[in-house]
């Protein structure tokens, strides 16, 4: 694809997401071919949008979640400012077309973790932390038929990135055992999931290495005070209207999110 053509793409993909309307597919010219190009037009879309960027999201960490939009491997994609909300906060279901929440865990980054050819090591990784968040994600896909278009094009739909909501700190959490760590989910009251995180790749940090690393080969990096969200623990919850979802991290604390 040519600069025109990735800029294109950039452009009718988010006109899309800010108009809340849906495609089948990018045209044809404007389609990519590959993961490269997928992540040019992604990345493309940080001029369109005109909105700063405040961190990253990694979809596809657990195998429910890679059957949920039909790929085998982790994908990238940036967080919105604008798209960021406080925990507890409400949202309109019907403009939603995926119509799921995730209950993830989200780093805070303390300083920049520059581009590289060495792999960075996860310890490397975790010291560079400066807090660990609970936190609720709530993707969405601005194309109709969303588990069947490719990995290609939804990296360039910004790997399905939407709502986001940042919950409370953990402290002391680099003692804990990540992987094991319990994650329960109400609904109205009633419990719809379980689940945990090693989910998320294995370990959230895992998922936050992988990352760090795959940035660093795309010659961006992870910045100081980058929000990063490491993947669903449980299997993505579907909602609808009038639903009230509380994630439960057991032990730890707790994040809420409302559908109207």
């Amino acid at each position: 694809m040519d600069q025109s053509h990735i800029a294109q793409a950039a452009g009718l993909l988010w006109r899309t997401r800010i108009e809340r309307r849906r495609i089948d597919s990018l045209p044809d010219h404007l389609r990519p071919r590959s993961l490269a190009e997928g992540y040019a037009i992604q990345d493309a879309m940080v001029a369109t949008a005109a909105h700063p960027v405040s961190g990253w999201k990694i979809a596809a960490t657990s195998k429910a979640g890679q059957e949920h939009i039909g790929v085998t491997e982790p994908l990238a994609g940036r967080l919105f400012k604008n798209f960021i909300l406080q925990d507890g906060a409400r949202l309109p279901a019907g403009p939603l077309h995926m119509k799921v929440m995730e209950a993830e865990f989200a780093f805070r980054m303390a300083r920049d973790l520059a581009p590289r050819s060495a792999a960075y090591e996860q310890a490397e990784v975790c010291d560079a932390v400066a807090a660990l968040h609970l936190a609720i994600e709530i993707p969405d896909a601005r194309f109709e038929r969303f588990a069947e278009i490719g990995p290609a094009q939804i990296v360039a739909d910004d790997a399905f990135a939407s709502w986001f909501l940042l919950g409370p700190e953990v402290r002391d959490w680099r003692h804990l055992d990540l992987s094991a760590q319990r994650v329960q989910v109400t609904k109205n009251g009633a419990l719809a999931a379980d689940g945990s995180g090693a989910n998320a790749l294995g370990d959230p940090r895992i998922a936050l290495t992988w990352l760090a690393n795959h940035l660093a080969q795309r010659g961006i990096g992870l910045k100081d005070g980058d929000i990063i969200t490491t993947g669903t623990c449980i299997t993505p919850l579907a909602v609808a209207p009038r639903d009230q979802v509380v994630a439960e991290f057991i032990g730890l604390g707790r994040t809420t999110v409302g559908f109207d």
